[in-house]
Protein backbone atom coordinates (compact mmCIF):
# COMPACT_ATOMS: atom_id res chain seq x y z
CA UNK A 1 0.00 0.00 0.00
CA UNK A 2 1.10 3.60 -1.15
CA UNK A 3 1.39 6.10 1.58
CA UNK A 4 2.45 9.47 1.84
CA UNK A 5 6.02 9.98 2.81
CA UNK A 6 5.18 12.99 5.09
CA UNK A 7 2.65 11.09 6.98
CA UNK A 8 4.49 9.76 10.16
CA UNK A 9 3.56 5.68 10.97
CA UNK A 10 2.25 4.65 14.32
CA UNK A 11 5.72 4.59 16.62
CA UNK A 12 7.72 6.81 14.37
CA UNK A 13 9.67 9.82 16.51
CA UNK A 14 8.38 13.54 16.36
CA UNK A 15 10.25 14.90 13.26
CA UNK A 16 12.99 17.42 14.84
CA UNK A 17 11.75 20.97 14.93
CA UNK A 18 14.09 23.76 13.39
CA UNK A 19 14.31 27.33 13.35
CA UNK A 20 15.59 29.21 10.48
CA UNK A 21 19.10 29.01 10.05
CA UNK A 22 19.04 25.85 12.20
CA UNK A 23 20.57 22.76 10.33
CA UNK A 24 18.44 19.36 10.65
CA UNK A 25 19.92 16.98 12.61
CA UNK A 26 18.71 13.93 14.14
CA UNK A 27 16.91 14.08 17.54
CA UNK A 28 19.61 12.77 20.19
CA UNK A 29 22.29 15.03 18.86
CA UNK A 30 19.71 18.14 18.44
CA UNK A 31 19.27 17.49 22.22
CA UNK A 32 22.71 17.31 23.07
CA UNK A 33 23.29 20.91 21.11
CA UNK A 34 20.77 22.59 22.48
CA UNK A 35 21.12 21.30 26.19
CA UNK A 36 25.23 22.56 25.32
CA UNK A 37 24.46 25.62 24.26
CA UNK A 38 22.17 26.61 27.67
CA UNK A 39 24.56 25.07 29.69
CA UNK A 40 27.89 26.92 28.08
CA UNK A 41 25.95 30.12 28.24
CA UNK A 42 24.77 29.73 31.70
CA UNK A 43 28.36 28.11 33.12
CA UNK A 44 30.81 29.74 30.30
CA UNK A 45 33.23 26.81 28.42
CA UNK A 46 35.66 25.99 31.19
CA UNK A 47 32.37 26.37 34.33
CA UNK A 48 30.44 23.33 32.28
CA UNK A 49 31.36 19.80 32.50
CA UNK A 50 30.97 16.83 29.75
CA UNK A 51 28.44 15.06 32.27
CA UNK A 52 26.43 18.35 33.15
CA UNK A 53 25.51 18.74 29.58
CA UNK A 54 24.83 14.63 28.93
CA UNK A 55 22.81 15.25 32.24
CA UNK A 56 20.32 17.89 30.44
CA UNK A 57 19.93 16.31 27.26
CA UNK A 58 18.64 13.39 29.03
CA UNK A 59 21.63 11.16 27.88
CA UNK A 60 24.61 9.10 29.24
CA UNK A 61 27.87 10.73 28.87
CA UNK A 62 29.45 7.65 27.04
CA UNK A 63 26.03 8.39 24.31
CA UNK A 64 27.23 12.00 23.71
CA UNK A 65 30.75 11.02 23.66
CA UNK A 66 29.94 9.08 20.11
CA UNK A 67 28.73 12.07 18.90
CA UNK A 68 31.27 14.39 20.13
CA UNK A 69 34.83 13.12 20.68
CA UNK A 70 35.79 15.62 23.10
CA UNK A 71 34.21 18.92 24.97
CA UNK A 72 36.44 21.39 22.26
CA UNK A 73 34.86 19.35 19.74
CA UNK A 74 31.02 19.78 21.16
CA UNK A 75 31.74 23.78 21.66
CA UNK A 76 33.10 24.18 18.07
CA UNK A 77 29.55 22.62 16.99
CA UNK A 78 27.69 24.83 19.44
CA UNK A 79 29.50 27.67 18.43
CA UNK A 80 29.23 27.12 14.66
CA UNK A 81 25.39 26.42 15.35
CA UNK A 82 24.46 29.29 17.11
CA UNK A 83 26.54 31.19 14.52
CA UNK A 84 25.60 30.27 11.68
CA UNK A 85 21.74 31.28 12.86
CA UNK A 86 23.10 34.41 13.59
CA UNK A 87 23.93 34.80 10.28
CA UNK A 88 21.26 34.13 8.80
CA UNK A 89 19.30 36.59 11.01
CA UNK A 90 21.79 39.25 10.14
CA UNK A 91 22.12 39.10 6.82
CA UNK A 92 19.75 36.98 4.74
CA UNK A 93 18.32 39.14 2.45
CA UNK A 94 20.06 42.37 3.72
CA UNK A 95 20.60 44.79 0.71
CA UNK A 96 24.10 45.89 0.07
CA UNK A 97 23.80 49.82 1.68
CA UNK A 98 24.48 52.87 -0.52
CA UNK A 99 27.18 54.36 1.05
CA UNK A 100 27.04 57.40 -1.78
CA UNK A 101 23.14 58.23 -0.03
CA UNK A 102 24.11 58.53 3.42
CA UNK A 103 20.47 58.23 4.60
CA UNK A 104 20.34 54.63 2.61
CA UNK A 105 23.92 53.72 4.68
CA UNK A 106 21.62 55.01 7.74
CA UNK A 107 18.84 53.11 6.73
CA UNK A 108 20.94 50.24 6.23
CA UNK A 109 22.60 50.16 9.65
CA UNK A 110 19.13 50.66 11.50
CA UNK A 111 17.82 47.15 9.47
CA UNK A 112 20.94 45.48 11.10
CA UNK A 113 20.55 46.68 14.53
CA UNK A 114 17.08 46.00 14.19
CA UNK A 115 17.69 42.47 13.31
CA UNK A 116 20.65 41.80 16.14
CA UNK A 117 17.85 42.96 18.46
CA UNK A 118 15.36 40.48 17.32
CA UNK A 119 17.67 37.72 17.17
CA UNK A 120 18.76 38.62 20.96
CA UNK A 121 15.23 38.95 21.94
CA UNK A 122 14.22 35.16 19.60
CA UNK A 123 17.64 33.39 20.94
CA UNK A 124 18.78 34.55 24.62
CA UNK A 125 20.80 31.40 25.33
CA UNK A 126 22.72 31.65 21.53
CA UNK A 127 23.20 35.46 22.17
CA UNK A 128 24.53 35.19 25.33
CA UNK A 129 26.95 32.50 23.87
CA UNK A 130 28.18 33.97 21.55
CA UNK A 131 29.00 37.53 23.43
CA UNK A 132 31.50 35.76 25.68
CA UNK A 133 34.69 36.87 25.12
CA UNK A 134 36.59 33.27 25.18
CA UNK A 135 35.91 31.93 22.02
CA UNK A 136 39.33 32.29 20.81
CA UNK A 137 41.20 29.55 22.64
CA UNK A 138 38.89 26.54 21.50
CA UNK A 139 37.91 27.92 17.89
CA UNK A 140 38.94 25.56 15.07
CA UNK A 141 39.95 26.41 11.86
CA UNK A 142 35.97 26.05 10.88
CA UNK A 143 34.50 27.83 13.37
CA UNK A 144 36.89 30.37 12.58
CA UNK A 145 35.95 30.53 9.19
CA UNK A 146 32.16 30.97 9.67
CA UNK A 147 32.99 33.63 12.15
CA UNK A 148 34.89 35.63 9.43
CA UNK A 149 32.39 34.97 6.87
CA UNK A 150 29.33 36.75 9.29
CA UNK A 151 32.14 39.62 9.64
CA UNK A 152 33.43 40.42 6.49
CA UNK A 153 30.70 42.10 4.75
CA UNK A 154 30.04 43.87 7.58
CA UNK A 155 33.44 44.89 7.45
CA UNK A 156 33.67 45.82 3.67
CA UNK A 157 29.96 47.94 4.17
CA UNK A 158 32.24 49.59 7.00
CA UNK A 159 35.31 50.33 5.13
CA UNK A 160 33.26 51.82 1.66
CA UNK A 161 31.32 53.55 4.64
CA UNK A 162 34.65 54.91 6.24
CA UNK A 163 35.93 56.02 2.62
CA UNK A 164 32.81 58.58 2.67
CA UNK A 165 32.34 59.84 5.89
CA UNK A 166 35.14 60.29 8.21
CA UNK A 167 34.59 58.20 11.94
CA UNK A 168 36.90 55.37 13.54
CA UNK A 169 38.70 52.73 12.24
CA UNK A 170 36.76 49.84 10.77
CA UNK A 171 37.55 47.60 13.38
CA UNK A 172 37.44 50.10 16.01
CA UNK A 173 33.71 51.08 15.18
CA UNK A 174 32.79 47.55 15.04
CA UNK A 175 33.83 46.84 18.74
CA UNK A 176 32.12 49.82 19.93
CA UNK A 177 29.14 48.85 18.35
CA UNK A 178 28.91 45.15 19.03
CA UNK A 179 30.27 46.32 23.08
CA UNK A 180 27.14 48.68 23.41
CA UNK A 181 24.72 45.94 22.34
CA UNK A 182 26.00 43.61 24.48
CA UNK A 183 26.09 45.73 27.49
CA UNK A 184 22.71 46.74 26.02
CA UNK A 185 21.16 43.36 26.41
CA UNK A 186 23.00 42.19 29.49
CA UNK A 187 21.45 45.52 31.52
CA UNK A 188 18.29 44.17 30.37
CA UNK A 189 19.16 40.39 31.60
CA UNK A 190 20.38 41.68 34.45
CA UNK A 191 16.92 43.97 35.10
CA UNK A 192 18.38 47.00 34.90
CA UNK A 193 17.05 48.30 31.68
CA UNK A 194 13.99 47.53 30.50
CA UNK A 195 14.16 47.71 26.40
CA UNK A 196 11.30 48.39 24.91
CA UNK A 197 11.24 49.14 20.54
CA UNK A 198 11.82 52.71 21.42
CA UNK A 199 14.85 52.58 23.35
CA UNK A 200 16.59 50.44 20.68
CA UNK A 201 15.54 52.48 18.28
CA UNK A 202 17.10 55.57 20.36
CA UNK A 203 20.28 53.54 21.09
CA UNK A 204 20.52 52.48 17.83
CA UNK A 205 20.49 56.22 16.50
CA UNK A 206 23.06 56.99 18.94
CA UNK A 207 25.21 54.63 17.59
CA UNK A 208 25.03 55.49 14.09
CA UNK A 209 26.02 58.99 15.66
CA UNK A 210 29.19 57.32 17.25
CA UNK A 211 30.35 55.53 14.15
CA UNK A 212 29.81 58.47 11.59
CA UNK A 213 30.29 61.76 13.82
CA UNK A 214 30.45 64.09 11.14
CA UNK A 215 27.54 63.11 8.72
CA UNK A 216 24.59 64.90 7.97
CA UNK A 217 21.93 63.57 10.28
CA UNK A 218 18.73 62.54 8.74
CA UNK A 219 15.47 61.46 10.32
CA UNK A 220 14.28 57.88 11.15
CA UNK A 221 11.60 58.86 8.31
CA UNK A 222 14.02 59.29 5.97
CA UNK A 223 16.31 56.69 6.71
CA UNK A 224 13.67 54.18 6.69
CA UNK A 225 12.14 55.68 3.18
CA UNK A 226 15.68 55.39 1.70
CA UNK A 227 15.92 51.88 2.84
CA UNK A 228 12.21 51.34 1.06
CA UNK A 229 13.56 52.95 -2.14
CA UNK A 230 16.74 50.78 -2.49
CA UNK A 231 14.72 47.48 -2.77
CA UNK A 232 15.72 46.18 0.81
CA UNK A 233 13.39 43.12 1.90
CA UNK A 234 12.88 45.19 5.35
CA UNK A 235 9.21 44.30 4.52
CA UNK A 236 9.74 40.75 3.98
CA UNK A 237 11.68 40.32 7.73
CA UNK A 238 9.63 39.58 10.62
CA UNK A 239 9.43 42.47 12.76
CA UNK A 240 10.56 42.09 16.38
CA UNK A 241 7.68 42.20 18.82
CA UNK A 242 6.81 45.87 20.61
CA UNK A 243 7.21 44.39 24.07
CA UNK A 244 10.50 44.65 26.20
CA UNK A 245 12.83 42.07 25.60
CA UNK A 246 13.70 39.10 27.83
CA UNK A 247 16.70 37.68 28.15
CA UNK A 248 17.18 34.46 30.27
CA UNK A 249 18.70 34.57 33.32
Amino acid sequence: MNVRSDIRQAGDPAPVKRGRGRPLVDDKRRRILDAALQTFAAKGYHGTAVPEVADAAGVGTGTLYRYFAHKEALVNEVYRDAKQRLKVALLDDLATPDVDELASAEAWFNELWRRLAAFARAEPDAFRFLEMQDHVEYLDAKSRELELSVLAPLWLAGKRLRDRVSGPPVDVAIALLWGAFVGLVKANRLGYLPLDDKKLAQAGAAAWRLITPDAPRTSNKSSRTALKSKGSTTSRTKKSPKTPMHSKG
